[in-house]
């Protein structure tokens, strides 16, 4: 059962009461009033929504974009967890609390910045000999800026657990810093490094306030699902805001719980032997003569 001799929390039962109930009310109701809702769409309904080609236009923009900034905040992220977690300097701590400064900014208050910075007119855009602002690539940069928390700090307990001398041993046996980290760093961090990106795209697939100001919400072109539903709103078409939610909750919970599987049989020691076997030369056997 759900007991132990001790515990810090006073009262389990109570606890978990309290604990589901909140978890009700903040998001299993919602969801299922979402899913009552989508439950009166007609199948010809939901068919003619899918298939509009501005939808499918938004949602490969959406996928892509959030590919890309996932695993840009993903590489990112895991420099400056190192840094943070391995090295001491002059800045660090400033560097530390800048890195949370996307999850209590808010977000429409980072897409003006960055469309500031980035604009053709801006403070760099002016320099660039490409457009960033109102295209796919300014998209990507204001997700990166606002998803690159969560790489960081998912990494960085992993990386301080990692100690100093299983470094410091493979360096005595003669291994090279590249070795040292394909063969025994990354096998230890893959597995986080996956949440990080997971929860980096989930994050980065219903952003809006970063992005609505740089996208400049050109469709076909620059128009993401989240303001796809937005626009959707403001032309009172509740059924198509209800289709598309609900198609961006599928992928995200998809995604969420493939990461969840990969995470199961990715356990370090296995990428371990899979990486040191799969590199090891293979020799041909002779028969003696």
């Amino acid at each position: 059962m759900f007991t132990s001799r001790y515990s810090v929390i006073p009262g389990f039962w109570l606890s978990l009461g309290y604990t589901l109930s909140w978890l009700s009310l903040i998001v299993l109701l919602p969801l299922a009033a979402l899913f009552l809702y989508a439950s009166h769409i007609h199948l010809d309904q939901l068919i003619h929504i899918l298939s509009n080609r501005q939808l499918q236009s938004a949602l490969k923009l959406s996928l892509y974009t959030s590919f890309y900034a996932a695993l840009l905040a993903s590489i990112f992220g895991s420099f400056l967890a190192w840094m943070l977690t391995r090295h001491s300097f002059v800045g660090k701590k400033l560097i530390d609390s800048m890195i949370d400064l996307p999850l209590a900014l808010p977000t429409a208050i980072a897409g003006i910045a960055l469309t500031t910075l980035y604009a053709p007119n801006g403070l760099i855009g002016s320099f660039l000999p490409f457009k960033v602002a109102y295209t796919p690539l300014g998209i990507v940069i204001a997700m990166v800026f606002v998803t690159i928390p969560f790489t960081v700090r998912t990494l960085e307990p992993i990386i301080k657990d990692i100690p100093h001398s299983v470094e410091e041993a493979a360096k005595t046996l003669g291994a090279t810093p590249l070795q040292t980290f394909l063969y025994i760093i990354f096998p230890m961090l893959f597995p986080t490094w996956l949440t990080g990106f997971s929860l980096a795209m989930a994050r980065s697939l219903g952003e809006y306030g970063s992005v609505v100001f740089i996208a400049a919400n050109i469709p076909y072109k620059t128009e993401i699902l989240p303001i796809l539903i937005v626009s959707k709103l403001d032309q009172f078409d509740y059924t198509g805001a209800t289709v598309i939610s609900m198609l961006m909750l599928i992928i995200s919970f998809a995604l969420l719980f493939a990461i969840n599987l990969i995470q199961r049989w990715i356990k370090p020691h296995r990428l371990i032997w899979f990486i040191t076997h799969s590199s090891l030369p293979r020799t041909s056997k002779k028969n003696s003569p």
